[in-house]
């Protein structure tokens, strides 16, 4: 790991990752975003600064001048994560994190006044279950209870994490815990959300994280290739994939968190919201890496002007089958149907779109003229 920091590949292969994904993807759909962390003064950091700034993110460091002095030179560094392709295009990944018991910037101890400045002026404080990599819990739960307490929104991604913060160290299991509680919305895929509850419904599974936590408002669940879910504690939004040829995954979920919080923001229709996600998702699957490759405001509206679903309406109906009695449940659906069907709510996708475009297209607009 050492030697590859210090004999780099060529800047081509140098790219933002972790929560900088979400970042860049929600910047580009017309959000004011604000990341919050640690970077070093060497070249990494140098770089991470620069792509930030040219997606027009601001930058707020965690680190007190205390905390600095307090620190090993070798672990102020900016935190690599080392992306490994093999031939068939599989992903593995690799920093330093992978090596070490404690987080690796320990050494914070307390929230700078920046950064609670930063959290308070925010309508939303995103977090995944990376972020267990690099901070302490005490440190976690110290920025979820200062966001409860200012009134910001938390949105948790407990990631591939979760299930190792599960049976981790007991302040792990704790903060974790506390994550989970007072969330305002919890997104996580199909086998994250087994994983944490048991359950291999993915509903039931949702419905055990609302009835769980203290501010759970919504629990979004990714199902790959199908599309996703959206549960609240009044009933279940449902929305197929768009139908895309796929290049690279790496980044979608990021920019599906991003599109979901532009909904939460601007408090657009649930199964919108998820389309919307939905379709920023399969906008960045179609292109290659995440950072500075996640998808752009015009991709996505591209994609929504000529808008084709994947539709699996035999795993669709397995799936809500048993739900139909007790959930008012909304669906997308291509073709046009008589409005409900039951408890069933069909939404035609091209009311969603037509929805969508009109606010896209003034936000692309709007960008156009600030750049």
């Amino acid at each position: 790991m050492e030697q590859l920091s210090s004999s780099p590949p060529d800047k081509q292969y140098w790219e933002a990752g972790g929560n900088c994904n979400m970042a860049i993807a929600a910047a580009r759909l017309g959000l004011k975003c604000v990341a919050i962390g640690h970077v070093g003064n060497e070249i990494y950091g140098k770089f991470l600064e620069d792509v930030l700034q040219a997606e027009g993110i601001g930058m707020v460091g965690m680190s007190e001048e205390t905390d600095v002095l307090n620190a090993p030179s070798s672990s102020y560094e900016t935190l690599l994560c080392w992306v490994l392709v093999d031939p068939l295009q599989k992903h593995g990944f690799c920093s330093r994190a992978d090596f070490s018991k404690e987080p690796v910037f320990s050494w914070m101890n307390t929230l700078s006044e920046e950064v609670k400045r930063a959290i308070k002026r925010s309508r939303i404080l995103f977090c995944n279950g990376y972020d267990f990599d690099e901070l302490s819990p005490h440190m976690i739960i110290s920025a979820v209870e200062y966001t409860v307490e200012v009134g910001t929104s938390v949105f948790f991604d407990p990631g591939p994490r979760g299930k190792s913060l599960l049976s981790g160290t007991v302040e792990e299991q704790k903060a974790l815990e506390h994550f989970l509680r007072m969330s305002d919305v919890l997104l996580l895929t199909s086998d994250e959300a087994e994983s944490l509850t048991g359950l291999v419904d993915p509903i039931l599974a949702a419905q055990e994280l609302l009835r769980k936590g203290n501010r759970t408002k919504w629990v979004v669940v990714k199902m790959g290739p199908k599309g996703s879910i959206l549960i609240t504690k009044s009933g279940i939004t449902c929305a197929s994939a768009f139908k895309v040829k796929i290049m690279d995954t790496v980044g979608c979920g990021d920019s599906f968190v991003a599109a979901i919080a532009y909904g939460f923001i601007h408090n657009i229709p649930l199964v919108t919201t998820l389309a919307f996600a939905n379709a920023v998702g399969a906008a960045t699957a179609m292109g290659c890496g995440a950072g500075r490759n996640v998808a752009t405001l015009k991709q996505v509206v591209e994609l929504m002007e000529t808008p084709d679903l994947n539709e699996d309406d035999k795993f669709w109906n397995e799936l809500l089958r048993e739900h139909l009695d007790s959930q008012k449940v909304t669906f997308l659906s291509k073709m046009v149907l008589n409005g409900s069907n039951g408890r069933m709510k069909h939404v035609t996708l091209q009311k969603v779109v037509s929805e969508l475009l009109p606010k896209l297209k003034s936000s692309q607009l709007e960008g156009t003229l600030s750049s």
